[in-house]
């Protein structure tokens, strides 16, 4: 099989056995060639030690020499080169005690995670592919490179890692790797939570979010994610639902496009159910008062992973309020935008969008309909620039200190009537007219 190596990643390697090494580009790499992706990056494993490879270049960073890695630059480009090497004992589920390096590439494509990992190429020798890594492609499925209880042992967040390949390439976790998760997931407890987070946000951004139900099924997610577990076990017996929570925000993350704020807002959007559950006389259930406990969790959850926080923020927002009932009226859309924030608002109509496509048929036409009419409005108050925030009303603190307001507390309070005037009427939004109200009465 030929894969196309990029220049810069041939020349190293060219280089590496001009001088008596073996060198191949390997790992994610090879996988994503295989698979006609653009590979993110490209490492390059060797028989060569650290020392020799910094010999043979011009510009090396230290980037990882006790565990073998030297940074290559070629222009401004790196490329992490790694000698072979057979790791110790793990004794955090992360770290090897010690790193061996090897002469042969077989002992250092025996330790690495999935067969789909652990293929090597070069132009002299073609694919090495010990592990049936290529197969498994073929097959679709992700396997471990020998035994996965071995493999999960050395490093907790493979388990994770599997379910998210499996939700990036839709493939199946074979059956010994699966059983191997559902026995050692506890494990994950000792994996840091910025490490969980990575995976996490990758498994939700892929083209199959609802693979997460993978997670719960292994036990996943009861270690790193237990809100959900709760979710997956409560039931929703209303007309307007056809699943249980957790069936129900599985459907949602694949009505929205796959990027991190949404998916994570549909993560938590009815994260909140399970606390707020009541069944009335007739045996309906309710979840009264769910969004905002949801928010509370979503705050709580997300600054647990260590997320950013504008991530948090803008996450919490959309969490919040997706349950609000905003009337197709320019006055109420208006009022929604000046609550929500301009720069969130347009989210809520993809997150509406993709909560009511994951409800049962009960009177969805109707929700669509009404959906679709704010969204209409919205679009027209943009285009006619009403005034939605203090941002872009008419009159300024300095304004109102020039008209005689004293300074402090009484100018916020001020500003704020006269924009709750202007969201009425935008028509209104002039310096002149507005100013002509004062001093406003209460």
């Amino acid at each position: 099989m030929h894969i196309q190596l990029p220049c810069k990643v041939n020349n190293i390697i060219k280089v590496i056995q001009a001088a008596g090494y073996e060198a191949y580009a390997v790992g994610g790499c090879i996988r994503d060639s295989i698979l006609g992706k653009e590979p993110d990056d490209w490492d390059i494993t060797t028989s060569a030690k650290p020392e020799a490879v910094k010999k043979l270049f011009d510009r090396t960073i230290d980037t990882g020499i006790q565990h073998g890695t030297v940074t290559v630059m070629m222009g401004k480009e790196g490329f992490e080169v790694t000698t072979y090497r057979i790791d110790g004992k793990y004794e955090d589920c992360r770290h090897p005690s010690e790193v061996t390096f090897a002469s042969d590439l077989k002992e250092d494509l025996r330790r690495r995670d999935f067969t789909i990992n652990a293929m090597a190429y070069n132009e002299k020798d073609g694919l090495i592919d010990i592990f049936e890594g290529r197969q498994d492609i073929e097959r679709g499925i992700i396997r471990c490179v020998g035994d996965a209880r071995e493999r999960f042992g050395e490093d907790a967040l493979r388990m994770m890692r599997a379910v998210r390949f499996s939700a990036q390439l839709g493939y199946e976790i074979e059956i010994k790797t699966k059983e191997a998760i559902k026995e050692l997931s506890p494990a994950l407890y000792k994996i840091s939570a910025e490490r969980i987070q990575v995976e996490l946000v990758k498994l939700l951004t892929s083209a199959h979010p609802d693979f997460l139900k993978i997670a719960y099924e292994t036990g996943i997610t009861a270690c790193v994610l237990p809100e959900f577990d709760l979710c997956m076990k409560t039931k929703q017996d209303n007309p307007h639902h056809c699943y249980d929570v957790g069936e129900h925000i599985l459907h949602t993350l694949a009505y929205v496009e796959p990027d991190k704020v949404l998916r994570l807002s549909m993560l938590f959007h009815d994260i909140g159910k399970p606390q707020t559950l009541t069944v009335d006389e007739n045996g309906v259930t309710h979840n009264h008062g769910h969004a905002g406990i949801g928010e509370e969790m979503t705050v709580k959850i997300l600054r647990r992973l260590k997320f950013d926080n504008a991530t948090i923020n803008n996450v919490r927002k959309l969490v919040l309020y997706h349950d609000l009932k905003i009337e197709p009226s320019a006055k109420s859309v208006r009022r929604a935008v000046n609550k929500i924030g301009e720069e969130i608002f347009p989210l809520l109509f993809c997150v509406k969008y993709a909560d009511i496509m994951a409800q049962s048929s009960f009177e969805r036409e109707e929700k669509l309909k009404c959906l679709e009419e704010v969204k209409c409005i919205y679009e027209q108050i943009l285009e006619q620039k009403d005034c939605l925030s203090l941002k872009t009303l008419s009159v300024s603190g300095d304004d109102l200190i020039a008209a005689g307001i004293n300074p402090g507390k009484e100018i916020g309070e001020t500003l704020h009537k006269l924009l709750e005037i202007v969201l009425e009427n935008p028509e209104y939004n002039n310096k002149s007219y507005l100013l002509s109200l004062l001093p406003l009465n209460d």
